[in-house]
């Protein structure tokens, strides 16, 4: 089957998440007078973001458990005393600066435009609602995409197939028309193959992979297969 419909994870596929996320941890560490070492900052939260996103893929934590738990433990990490109610207040502060900044991913422009004219362009994004639209719109992504799909409007995430099948549904796409590419594993390649849609891994840390999963290392290699 010819592909038709290609589907793309929005956060660390296209746009440059831990970028974006540096420069509003700065600004908003600035504004509230937090004054800690932000190289070890940012090397303790990333990998616990990351340990919440999946509790959150999981439906085991909240928005909310998760906006306040990343802080709350990252700051315990550096033994940097912050209350609750601060906690909170630089949640809040970081989604509304976060799409502020808007570095994409090296090769997103190009590779889009390469696309776009060869295939209908969708996004998939476990990401909140209320940032990816204005991200998308502000970093020139959004005239892309014929459809963005969130998982708060399904009601379930990433790689749960009822999101891909919502997405096929919505897009008047068929499965073996259709291609899911996203930087996640689990999220993207897998609940993508596991609802019959093929894949490609955007491999960009160079983790070991699957043999048989298409991967590609940097946006533009998506040449190779479509």
């Amino acid at each position: 089957m010819k592909i038709k419909h290609v589907f793309f994870d929005l956060d660390h596929t296209l746009w440059d998440f831990d970028a974006n996320s540096n420069q509003s941890f700065l600004y908003i560490f600035k504004q509230y007078n937090i004054s800690v070492d932000f190289e070890k900052f940012v090397n303790y939260y990333y990998p616990i973001n990351e340990k919440y996103w999946k509790l959150f893929r999981d439906d085991k934590v909240s928005k909310e458990d998760l906006r306040f738990g990343r802080l709350n433990d990252t700051f315990a990490k550096l033994n940097y005393r912050v209350n609750a109610e601060m906690i909170v207040l630089l949640s809040e502060a970081y989604i509304d600066n976060l799409s502020n900044y808007n570095t994409l991913i090296e090769g997103s422009l190009e590779i889009l435009n390469y696309l776009s004219p060869k295939y209908k362009l969708h996004i998939i994004t476990n990401g909140f609602e209320e940032v990816q639209g204005i991200k998308m719109q502000k970093s020139g992504l959004g005239s892309y995409f014929k459809n963005v799909i969130t998982s708060e409007q399904v009601g379930v995430k990433k790689p749960n197939p009822a999101i891909y099948n919502f997405a096929l549904k919505t897009c008047n796409a068929k499965a073996d028309e259709s291609i899911m590419i996203g930087d996640n594993y689990e999220a993207d390649v897998m609940g993508a193959l596991n609802s019959g849609i093929d894949a490609i891994f955007c491999n960009f840390r160079n983790e070991p992979s699957a043999e048989n999963i298409k991967s590609v290392n940097q946006l533009i290699k998506l040449k190779q297969y479509l």
